[in-house]
Protein backbone atom coordinates (compact mmCIF):
# COMPACT_ATOMS: atom_id res chain seq x y z
CA UNK A 1 0.00 0.00 0.00
CA UNK A 2 1.23 3.67 -0.92
CA UNK A 3 0.03 6.98 -0.30
CA UNK A 4 1.17 10.21 -1.79
CA UNK A 5 0.99 13.44 0.54
CA UNK A 6 2.51 17.06 0.05
CA UNK A 7 4.06 16.66 3.58
CA UNK A 8 4.75 13.58 5.71
CA UNK A 9 5.21 14.35 9.38
CA UNK A 10 6.24 11.74 11.76
CA UNK A 11 5.68 11.76 15.42
CA UNK A 12 2.22 13.51 17.00
CA UNK A 13 4.23 15.34 19.77
CA UNK A 14 4.25 18.94 20.77
CA UNK A 15 6.06 19.60 17.65
CA UNK A 16 4.03 17.10 15.12
CA UNK A 17 0.79 17.96 16.30
CA UNK A 18 1.18 21.91 15.48
CA UNK A 19 2.96 21.06 12.51
CA UNK A 20 -0.01 19.20 11.31
CA UNK A 21 -2.31 22.16 12.46
CA UNK A 22 -0.38 24.36 10.88
CA UNK A 23 0.53 23.09 7.52
CA UNK A 24 -2.72 21.87 7.01
CA UNK A 25 -4.59 25.49 7.91
CA UNK A 26 -4.37 26.42 4.26
CA UNK A 27 -6.41 24.20 2.54
CA UNK A 28 -3.81 23.88 -0.19
CA UNK A 29 -1.13 20.96 1.13
CA UNK A 30 -2.25 17.59 1.87
CA UNK A 31 -0.42 16.26 5.04
CA UNK A 32 -0.05 13.19 6.68
CA UNK A 33 1.03 13.09 10.46
CA UNK A 34 1.98 9.66 11.32
CA UNK A 35 2.06 8.44 15.00
CA UNK A 36 3.52 5.19 16.73
CA UNK A 37 1.16 4.91 19.51
CA UNK A 38 -2.50 4.86 20.07
CA UNK A 39 -5.13 7.35 19.55
CA UNK A 40 -5.72 9.54 22.96
CA UNK A 41 -8.94 7.62 24.28
CA UNK A 42 -8.14 6.85 27.48
CA UNK A 43 -9.66 9.18 30.25
CA UNK A 44 -6.56 8.78 32.38
CA UNK A 45 -4.56 10.98 29.50
CA UNK A 46 -7.86 14.19 29.69
CA UNK A 47 -7.70 14.15 33.72
CA UNK A 48 -4.48 15.68 34.91
CA UNK A 49 -3.86 13.35 38.05
CA UNK A 50 -4.33 10.43 35.53
CA UNK A 51 -0.70 10.71 34.71
CA UNK A 52 0.20 8.44 37.47
CA UNK A 53 -2.19 5.89 35.43
CA UNK A 54 -0.80 6.54 31.91
CA UNK A 55 2.83 7.82 32.59
CA UNK A 56 4.31 4.48 33.18
CA UNK A 57 1.82 2.45 31.09
CA UNK A 58 3.61 0.95 27.89
CA UNK A 59 0.77 1.33 25.82
CA UNK A 60 1.08 4.65 25.83
CA UNK A 61 5.01 5.65 26.60
CA UNK A 62 8.00 4.02 25.11
CA UNK A 63 9.76 2.25 27.97
CA UNK A 64 13.11 3.31 27.79
CA UNK A 65 15.91 3.26 29.99
CA UNK A 66 19.44 4.79 30.11
CA UNK A 67 22.82 2.74 30.57
CA UNK A 68 23.75 2.82 33.84
CA UNK A 69 26.84 5.26 34.86
CA UNK A 70 28.86 5.15 38.21
CA UNK A 71 26.78 8.46 38.63
CA UNK A 72 23.45 6.48 38.70
CA UNK A 73 24.90 4.11 41.02
CA UNK A 74 24.85 1.44 38.12
CA UNK A 75 21.18 2.31 37.58
CA UNK A 76 19.47 2.22 34.89
CA UNK A 77 17.24 5.10 34.63
CA UNK A 78 13.35 4.43 33.47
CA UNK A 79 12.97 7.19 30.76
CA UNK A 80 9.53 6.90 29.50
CA UNK A 81 8.49 9.36 26.96
CA UNK A 82 5.03 9.83 25.49
CA UNK A 83 3.64 7.79 22.60
CA UNK A 84 0.26 8.63 21.79
CA UNK A 85 -1.43 11.34 20.15
CA UNK A 86 0.04 14.27 22.18
CA UNK A 87 3.36 12.74 22.66
CA UNK A 88 4.82 13.53 26.07
CA UNK A 89 2.67 16.44 26.50
CA UNK A 90 -0.50 13.87 26.85
CA UNK A 91 1.35 12.27 30.06
CA UNK A 92 3.48 14.56 31.43
CA UNK A 93 3.83 16.88 34.29
CA UNK A 94 1.93 20.22 32.05
CA UNK A 95 4.31 22.85 33.59
CA UNK A 96 4.34 26.13 31.26
CA UNK A 97 8.31 27.84 31.26
CA UNK A 98 9.74 29.33 28.29
CA UNK A 99 13.50 30.15 29.73
CA UNK A 100 15.05 33.60 29.51
CA UNK A 101 15.93 35.43 26.65
CA UNK A 102 19.41 34.64 26.75
CA UNK A 103 18.80 30.88 25.77
CA UNK A 104 17.58 31.85 22.43
CA UNK A 105 20.12 34.67 21.75
CA UNK A 106 22.91 32.04 22.84
CA UNK A 107 21.04 29.71 19.88
CA UNK A 108 21.37 32.87 17.50
CA UNK A 109 24.90 33.16 18.43
CA UNK A 110 25.92 29.77 18.15
CA UNK A 111 25.69 30.77 13.99
CA UNK A 112 21.41 30.27 13.51
CA UNK A 113 20.51 33.00 12.55
CA UNK A 114 16.76 33.88 12.97
CA UNK A 115 16.62 31.83 16.61
CA UNK A 116 16.88 34.41 18.42
CA UNK A 117 14.51 35.63 21.50
CA UNK A 118 13.31 38.75 19.86
CA UNK A 119 12.33 36.45 16.82
CA UNK A 120 10.83 33.09 18.84
CA UNK A 121 8.68 35.67 21.22
CA UNK A 122 6.05 36.36 18.68
CA UNK A 123 5.59 32.15 18.02
CA UNK A 124 5.26 31.79 21.59
CA UNK A 125 2.84 34.21 22.00
CA UNK A 126 0.91 32.89 18.75
CA UNK A 127 1.00 29.67 20.18
CA UNK A 128 -0.63 30.39 23.65
CA UNK A 129 -3.86 31.63 25.23
CA UNK A 130 -2.82 33.07 28.46
CA UNK A 131 -5.87 32.99 30.77
CA UNK A 132 -6.02 35.76 33.49
CA UNK A 133 -4.05 39.16 34.08
CA UNK A 134 -1.09 39.33 31.84
CA UNK A 135 1.38 41.66 29.93
CA UNK A 136 0.74 41.41 26.38
CA UNK A 137 4.55 42.18 25.10
CA UNK A 138 5.58 39.07 26.47
CA UNK A 139 2.31 37.19 26.79
CA UNK A 140 -0.71 35.91 24.13
CA UNK A 141 -3.71 35.71 24.34
CA UNK A 142 -5.35 34.26 20.93
CA UNK A 143 -3.44 31.07 20.66
CA UNK A 144 -4.71 27.24 20.32
CA UNK A 145 -2.82 26.07 23.91
CA UNK A 146 -4.60 27.61 27.08
CA UNK A 147 -2.13 28.64 30.02
CA UNK A 148 -3.56 29.14 33.20
CA UNK A 149 -2.41 29.69 36.91
CA UNK A 150 -3.01 26.74 39.38
CA UNK A 151 -5.91 27.23 41.29
CA UNK A 152 -5.24 25.09 43.78
CA UNK A 153 -3.92 25.85 47.19
CA UNK A 154 -2.17 24.24 50.30
CA UNK A 155 -0.60 25.32 53.23
CA UNK A 156 2.77 23.81 52.52
CA UNK A 157 3.06 25.40 49.07
CA UNK A 158 2.53 28.47 50.48
CA UNK A 159 4.65 28.04 53.18
CA UNK A 160 7.18 27.07 50.90
CA UNK A 161 6.44 30.00 48.49
CA UNK A 162 7.28 32.38 51.40
CA UNK A 163 9.88 30.98 53.15
CA UNK A 164 12.00 30.70 49.11
CA UNK A 165 10.79 34.16 48.57
CA UNK A 166 12.49 35.55 52.20
CA UNK A 167 15.22 32.90 51.91
CA UNK A 168 16.23 33.58 48.48
CA UNK A 169 15.33 37.83 48.29
CA UNK A 170 13.09 37.17 45.27
CA UNK A 171 9.94 38.20 44.52
CA UNK A 172 6.65 35.72 45.79
CA UNK A 173 3.67 35.22 42.49
CA UNK A 174 5.77 36.67 39.92
CA UNK A 175 5.24 35.94 36.03
CA UNK A 176 8.48 34.04 35.51
CA UNK A 177 7.87 33.45 31.82
CA UNK A 178 8.25 37.70 31.30
CA UNK A 179 11.99 37.01 30.80
CA UNK A 180 12.75 37.69 34.42
CA UNK A 181 13.27 33.81 35.98
CA UNK A 182 14.15 34.53 40.01
CA UNK A 183 11.05 34.24 41.93
CA UNK A 184 8.73 31.74 43.57
CA UNK A 185 5.12 30.70 43.22
CA UNK A 186 2.60 28.18 41.43
CA UNK A 187 3.62 26.77 38.46
CA UNK A 188 1.62 27.99 35.18
CA UNK A 189 0.35 24.78 33.10
CA UNK A 190 -1.69 23.24 30.20
CA UNK A 191 -5.00 22.63 32.43
CA UNK A 192 -8.13 24.66 31.75
CA UNK A 193 -11.18 23.69 33.50
CA UNK A 194 -10.01 20.85 35.56
CA UNK A 195 -8.73 19.13 32.11
CA UNK A 196 -5.28 18.54 30.59
CA UNK A 197 -4.89 20.19 27.01
CA UNK A 198 -2.37 17.69 25.30
CA UNK A 199 -0.72 19.39 22.13
CA UNK A 200 -3.36 16.71 20.30
CA UNK A 201 -6.07 18.17 22.02
CA UNK A 202 -5.23 22.32 21.55
CA UNK A 203 -3.87 21.68 17.47
CA UNK A 204 -4.53 18.55 16.33
CA UNK A 205 -8.03 18.34 17.52
CA UNK A 206 -9.14 21.90 15.72
CA UNK A 207 -7.47 20.46 12.45
CA UNK A 208 -8.92 16.51 12.51
CA UNK A 209 -12.16 17.44 10.25
CA UNK A 210 -9.81 18.96 7.92
CA UNK A 211 -10.10 16.96 4.19
CA UNK A 212 -6.11 17.48 3.48
CA UNK A 213 -5.03 15.93 6.59
CA UNK A 214 -4.00 12.60 7.29
CA UNK A 215 -3.83 10.77 11.03
CA UNK A 216 -2.69 7.57 11.50
CA UNK A 217 -2.11 6.06 14.74
CA UNK A 218 -0.33 3.06 15.38
CA UNK A 219 2.29 3.69 12.65
CA UNK A 220 6.09 3.02 13.50
CA UNK A 221 8.23 4.61 11.79
CA UNK A 222 10.70 1.91 9.64
CA UNK A 223 12.73 4.06 8.06
CA UNK A 224 12.91 7.05 5.25
CA UNK A 225 12.84 6.37 1.77
CA UNK A 226 15.62 7.98 -0.24
CA UNK A 227 15.99 9.07 -3.99
CA UNK A 228 19.50 9.76 -3.96
CA UNK A 229 19.72 12.12 -1.89
CA UNK A 230 16.55 13.41 -1.17
CA UNK A 231 14.14 12.26 0.96
CA UNK A 232 10.40 11.17 -0.66
CA UNK A 233 8.44 9.42 1.79
CA UNK A 234 8.63 6.94 5.25
CA UNK A 235 8.41 2.91 5.40
CA UNK A 236 5.82 2.21 8.21
CA UNK A 237 4.63 -1.44 9.53
CA UNK A 238 1.60 -1.03 12.71
CA UNK A 239 3.96 -3.83 14.36
CA UNK A 240 6.27 -6.14 14.63
CA UNK A 241 6.08 -8.56 11.86
CA UNK A 242 3.29 -6.17 9.82
CA UNK A 243 3.34 -5.75 6.78
CA UNK A 244 5.34 -2.77 5.94
CA UNK A 245 3.71 0.13 4.14
CA UNK A 246 5.16 3.45 2.52
CA UNK A 247 3.96 6.66 2.82
CA UNK A 248 5.29 9.56 -0.19
CA UNK A 249 5.94 12.67 0.40
CA UNK A 250 6.24 14.95 -2.99
CA UNK A 251 7.47 17.98 -1.02
CA UNK A 252 9.12 16.95 2.80
CA UNK A 253 9.70 14.60 5.16
CA UNK A 254 9.36 16.37 8.86
CA UNK A 255 10.82 14.32 11.70
CA UNK A 256 9.12 15.33 15.09
CA UNK A 257 9.92 12.17 16.68
CA UNK A 258 11.52 13.64 19.93
CA UNK A 259 15.24 13.70 20.91
CA UNK A 260 15.67 9.82 21.49
CA UNK A 261 13.39 9.15 18.53
CA UNK A 262 14.17 11.15 15.43
CA UNK A 263 18.16 10.46 15.13
CA UNK A 264 17.25 6.93 16.03
CA UNK A 265 15.11 6.71 12.78
CA UNK A 266 17.77 9.09 10.84
CA UNK A 267 20.27 5.64 11.81
CA UNK A 268 18.39 3.73 10.39
CA UNK A 269 17.60 5.02 7.33
CA UNK A 270 21.46 5.26 7.05
CA UNK A 271 22.19 8.88 7.83
CA UNK A 272 24.45 9.44 10.73
CA UNK A 273 28.71 8.30 11.33
CA UNK A 274 29.46 5.69 9.15
CA UNK A 275 31.34 3.36 11.86
CA UNK A 276 28.41 3.24 13.87
CA UNK A 277 25.95 2.25 10.90
CA UNK A 278 28.30 -0.48 9.64
CA UNK A 279 28.62 -1.89 13.39
CA UNK A 280 24.50 -2.46 13.05
CA UNK A 281 24.50 -3.35 9.19
CA UNK A 282 22.92 -0.65 7.88
CA UNK A 283 23.92 0.86 4.61
CA UNK A 284 25.39 4.26 4.75
CA UNK A 285 23.69 6.63 3.15
CA UNK A 286 24.24 9.97 4.23
CA UNK A 287 27.38 10.21 6.48
CA UNK A 288 26.74 12.82 8.90
CA UNK A 289 28.32 11.92 12.50
CA UNK A 290 26.52 14.51 14.47
CA UNK A 291 23.53 12.36 14.71
CA UNK A 292 22.66 11.41 18.11
CA UNK A 293 24.99 13.12 19.77
CA UNK A 294 25.40 15.78 22.62
CA UNK A 295 22.34 14.39 24.22
CA UNK A 296 21.39 16.29 27.58
CA UNK A 297 18.74 15.98 29.99
CA UNK A 298 18.19 17.85 33.17
CA UNK A 299 19.03 15.87 36.48
CA UNK A 300 16.41 15.66 39.06
CA UNK A 301 17.54 15.04 42.55
CA UNK A 302 14.69 15.00 45.29
CA UNK A 303 14.16 15.83 49.08
CA UNK A 304 12.13 14.32 51.16
CA UNK A 305 10.34 15.39 54.35
CA UNK A 306 7.98 13.79 56.93
CA UNK A 307 5.46 16.03 57.69
CA UNK A 308 3.39 16.44 61.02
CA UNK A 309 0.24 19.10 61.57
CA UNK A 310 -1.37 18.98 58.21
CA UNK A 311 -2.69 16.46 55.29
CA UNK A 312 -0.51 16.09 52.88
CA UNK A 313 -1.33 14.75 49.32
CA UNK A 314 -0.80 11.40 50.58
CA UNK A 315 -3.65 11.32 52.51
CA UNK A 316 -6.13 13.32 50.10
CA UNK A 317 -5.45 11.06 47.27
CA UNK A 318 -6.27 7.63 48.99
CA UNK A 319 -9.46 6.19 50.02
CA UNK A 320 -12.42 8.34 51.16
CA UNK A 321 -10.70 11.81 50.95
CA UNK A 322 -10.13 10.75 47.26
CA UNK A 323 -13.93 10.32 46.69
CA UNK A 324 -14.61 14.30 47.97
CA UNK A 325 -11.54 15.22 45.76
CA UNK A 326 -13.06 13.28 42.75
CA UNK A 327 -17.07 15.64 43.81
CA UNK A 328 -14.86 18.31 44.22
CA UNK A 329 -13.14 17.41 40.42
CA UNK A 330 -16.57 16.81 39.13
CA UNK A 331 -18.43 19.91 40.18
CA UNK A 332 -15.41 22.21 38.67
CA UNK A 333 -13.41 23.05 42.28
CA UNK A 334 -10.08 23.16 42.52
CA UNK A 335 -8.80 19.32 43.64
CA UNK A 336 -5.63 17.15 43.23
CA UNK A 337 -6.96 16.04 40.14
CA UNK A 338 -6.42 18.88 38.56
CA UNK A 339 -2.67 19.97 39.28
CA UNK A 340 0.56 19.18 38.43
CA UNK A 341 2.99 16.57 39.73
CA UNK A 342 5.03 19.59 40.80
CA UNK A 343 2.45 22.31 42.50
CA UNK A 344 4.96 25.76 43.66
CA UNK A 345 8.31 26.59 42.13
CA UNK A 346 11.78 28.59 43.11
CA UNK A 347 13.86 29.53 40.50
CA UNK A 348 17.20 30.45 42.58
CA UNK A 349 21.27 30.74 42.38
CA UNK A 350 23.49 28.01 43.73
CA UNK A 351 25.64 30.67 45.49
CA UNK A 352 26.07 33.64 45.49
CA UNK A 353 28.17 35.42 42.74
CA UNK A 354 26.54 33.27 39.75
CA UNK A 355 25.40 35.50 36.85
CA UNK A 356 21.80 34.07 36.77
CA UNK A 357 19.70 31.72 38.03
CA UNK A 358 20.86 28.18 37.71
CA UNK A 359 18.54 26.45 39.86
CA UNK A 360 15.18 25.28 38.95
CA UNK A 361 12.94 24.16 42.15
CA UNK A 362 10.05 22.09 41.99
CA UNK A 363 7.61 21.68 44.89
CA UNK A 364 4.74 19.18 45.84
CA UNK A 365 3.17 18.55 49.41
CA UNK A 366 3.40 14.90 48.73
CA UNK A 367 6.00 12.54 48.88
CA UNK A 368 6.92 10.06 46.81
CA UNK A 369 8.24 6.18 47.31
CA UNK A 370 11.95 5.98 46.14
CA UNK A 371 11.45 9.40 44.59
CA UNK A 372 9.21 7.87 41.71
CA UNK A 373 6.00 10.54 40.91
CA UNK A 374 3.08 8.93 41.11
CA UNK A 375 3.88 6.55 43.91
CA UNK A 376 3.01 8.01 47.20
CA UNK A 377 4.36 7.31 49.95
CA UNK A 378 2.73 5.47 53.16
CA UNK A 379 3.44 8.21 56.08
CA UNK A 380 2.62 12.21 55.23
CA UNK A 381 5.73 13.96 53.46
CA UNK A 382 6.68 16.62 51.18
CA UNK A 383 9.46 16.80 48.19
CA UNK A 384 11.52 19.53 46.86
CA UNK A 385 13.09 18.43 43.35
CA UNK A 386 16.21 20.61 42.00
CA UNK A 387 17.76 20.51 39.08
CA UNK A 388 20.79 22.30 37.23
CA UNK A 389 19.11 24.62 34.68
CA UNK A 390 22.05 24.34 31.96
CA UNK A 391 24.05 21.59 32.81
CA UNK A 392 27.77 20.84 30.81
CA UNK A 393 27.13 16.88 30.88
CA UNK A 394 26.87 15.38 27.60
CA UNK A 395 25.67 12.13 25.96
CA UNK A 396 24.38 9.91 23.40
CA UNK A 397 21.49 8.25 21.81
CA UNK A 398 21.91 5.59 19.31
CA UNK A 399 20.03 2.92 17.15
CA UNK A 400 20.80 -0.28 19.07
CA UNK A 401 20.41 -2.39 15.60
CA UNK A 402 18.52 -2.25 12.29
CA UNK A 403 15.36 -3.57 13.95
CA UNK A 404 13.29 -0.45 13.96
CA UNK A 405 11.10 -1.90 17.34
CA UNK A 406 14.48 -2.29 19.67
CA UNK A 407 14.92 0.36 21.82
CA UNK A 408 17.75 2.96 21.51
CA UNK A 409 20.78 2.91 23.62
CA UNK A 410 20.70 6.09 25.97
CA UNK A 411 23.50 7.90 27.63
CA UNK A 412 22.90 11.05 29.28
CA UNK A 413 25.93 10.71 31.49
CA UNK A 414 24.78 12.71 33.95
CA UNK A 415 26.71 14.39 36.42
CA UNK A 416 29.92 13.20 33.65
CA UNK A 417 31.10 16.77 34.04
CA UNK A 418 32.40 17.88 37.46
CA UNK A 419 30.80 21.52 37.53
CA UNK A 420 27.80 19.76 37.21
CA UNK A 421 28.56 17.97 40.64
CA UNK A 422 29.56 21.31 42.07
CA UNK A 423 26.27 22.54 41.15
CA UNK A 424 24.15 20.18 42.27
CA UNK A 425 25.79 19.68 45.88
CA UNK A 426 25.24 23.31 46.51
CA UNK A 427 21.67 22.52 45.06
CA UNK A 428 20.89 19.84 47.64
CA UNK A 429 22.10 22.56 50.90
CA UNK A 430 19.39 24.93 49.58
CA UNK A 431 17.12 22.56 49.16
CA UNK A 432 17.58 21.42 52.61
CA UNK A 433 17.41 25.22 53.87
CA UNK A 434 14.22 26.10 51.81
CA UNK A 435 12.35 22.60 53.63
CA UNK A 436 13.73 24.29 57.15
CA UNK A 437 12.79 27.94 56.44
CA UNK A 438 11.04 29.55 59.55
CA UNK A 439 7.97 29.17 57.66
CA UNK A 440 8.24 25.40 56.71
CA UNK A 441 9.55 24.16 59.77
CA UNK A 442 6.71 23.98 62.12
CA UNK A 443 5.34 21.18 59.69
CA UNK A 444 8.73 19.53 59.21
CA UNK A 445 8.93 16.25 61.63
CA UNK A 446 11.89 14.70 60.21
CA UNK A 447 14.23 14.63 57.22
CA UNK A 448 13.73 11.45 55.40
CA UNK A 449 16.04 11.52 51.94
CA UNK A 450 18.76 12.70 52.00
CA UNK A 451 18.90 11.59 55.78
CA UNK A 452 19.69 14.77 58.47
CA UNK A 453 23.49 13.41 58.62
CA UNK A 454 24.23 13.42 54.98
CA UNK A 455 26.08 17.00 55.08
CA UNK A 456 29.61 16.35 53.19
CA UNK A 457 29.70 16.54 49.99
CA UNK A 458 30.14 12.64 49.19
CA UNK A 459 27.02 12.19 51.53
CA UNK A 460 24.85 14.30 49.21
CA UNK A 461 26.47 13.11 45.88
CA UNK A 462 25.72 9.64 47.11
CA UNK A 463 22.52 10.77 47.48
CA UNK A 464 21.82 11.74 43.88
CA UNK A 465 23.66 8.99 42.77
CA UNK A 466 21.17 6.30 44.30
CA UNK A 467 17.68 8.58 44.38
CA UNK A 468 18.50 11.25 41.08
CA UNK A 469 16.66 10.40 37.99
CA UNK A 470 15.63 12.16 34.67
CA UNK A 471 13.62 15.59 34.40
CA UNK A 472 12.12 13.87 30.92
CA UNK A 473 14.25 16.91 28.95
CA UNK A 474 16.12 15.50 26.73
CA UNK A 475 17.10 17.67 23.54
CA UNK A 476 19.85 18.26 21.63
CA UNK A 477 20.72 15.01 19.34
CA UNK A 478 19.99 16.61 16.01
CA UNK A 479 21.77 19.62 16.77
CA UNK A 480 20.84 23.23 15.00
CA UNK A 481 24.32 24.38 13.56
CA UNK A 482 26.23 25.69 10.71
CA UNK A 483 27.53 23.60 7.76
CA UNK A 484 30.98 24.16 9.36
CA UNK A 485 29.96 22.87 12.59
CA UNK A 486 31.12 19.26 12.34
CA UNK A 487 28.52 18.20 15.35
CA UNK A 488 25.38 19.85 13.54
CA UNK A 489 23.14 17.97 12.11
CA UNK A 490 20.64 20.40 10.90
CA UNK A 491 20.92 24.41 9.59
CA UNK A 492 19.27 27.18 10.65
CA UNK A 493 16.17 26.29 8.51
CA UNK A 494 15.95 22.85 10.08
CA UNK A 495 17.26 21.02 6.75
CA UNK A 496 19.49 18.24 7.02
CA UNK A 497 22.93 18.90 6.49
CA UNK A 498 23.79 17.57 2.57
CA UNK A 499 20.04 15.86 2.38
CA UNK A 500 17.23 17.34 0.52
CA UNK A 501 13.53 17.02 1.32
CA UNK A 502 14.20 16.39 5.12
CA UNK A 503 13.82 18.60 8.04
CA UNK A 504 13.97 17.84 11.93
CA UNK A 505 11.24 20.11 14.44
CA UNK A 506 11.38 19.03 17.79
CA UNK A 507 13.63 19.64 20.58
CA UNK A 508 16.84 17.24 19.24
CA UNK A 509 17.21 20.88 17.34
CA UNK A 510 17.84 22.46 20.01
CA UNK A 511 22.09 23.95 20.43
CA UNK A 512 21.48 24.26 24.06
CA UNK A 513 19.88 23.71 27.06
CA UNK A 514 16.89 26.47 27.67
CA UNK A 515 16.47 27.03 31.46
CA UNK A 516 13.42 24.85 32.63
CA UNK A 517 10.84 22.71 30.81
CA UNK A 518 11.12 21.62 27.15
CA UNK A 519 7.70 21.62 26.41
CA UNK A 520 7.24 25.46 25.51
CA UNK A 521 9.88 26.13 23.28
CA UNK A 522 9.73 22.49 21.73
CA UNK A 523 6.17 24.30 20.31
CA UNK A 524 7.99 27.14 19.38
CA UNK A 525 10.39 25.36 16.94
CA UNK A 526 7.42 23.53 15.59
CA UNK A 527 6.27 27.60 14.95
CA UNK A 528 9.14 28.05 13.56
CA UNK A 529 9.28 24.95 11.28
CA UNK A 530 5.55 25.50 9.83
CA UNK A 531 7.35 29.33 8.59
CA UNK A 532 10.10 28.11 7.30
CA UNK A 533 8.44 24.96 5.13
CA UNK A 534 5.84 27.94 4.33
CA UNK A 535 8.39 30.31 2.91
CA UNK A 536 10.17 27.76 0.83
CA UNK A 537 7.32 26.27 -0.96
Amino acid sequence: MQESYDYVIVGAGAAGCLLANRLSADGRHSVCLLEAGPPDRNPFIHIPAGFIKVGYDPRYTWPFKTAPTHWTAGREVTVQVGRTLGGSSAINGFNYTRGVPADYDAWAAAGNPGWDHAALLPLFKRTERRIGNFDPRWRGGDGPLPITDCDWRHPLCDAFIDGAAALLNVPRQHDYNCGQQGGAGYYQRWIHKGWRVSAAKAFLRPARGRPNLTVRTDAHAQSIVFENKRAVGVRWRAGPGAPEQTVRATREVLLCAGALNSPKLLELSGVGAPALLQTLGIPLRHALPGVGEALQDHFMVRSTVRVQGVDTINRTARGLPLLGQIARWALGRPSVLAISPSVAYAFARSRPGVASEDLQFHFSPGSYASGIAGRLDSFPGMTLGVYQLRPHSRGFVHARSNDAFAPPEIQPNYLDDPRDRQVLVDALRLARRLLHSPQLAPYVQADEAPAADATSDETLLEHARQRGGTAWHFMGTCRMGPAGDPGAVVDARLRVHGLAGLRVADASVMPSMPSGNTGAPTMAIAEKAAELVRADA
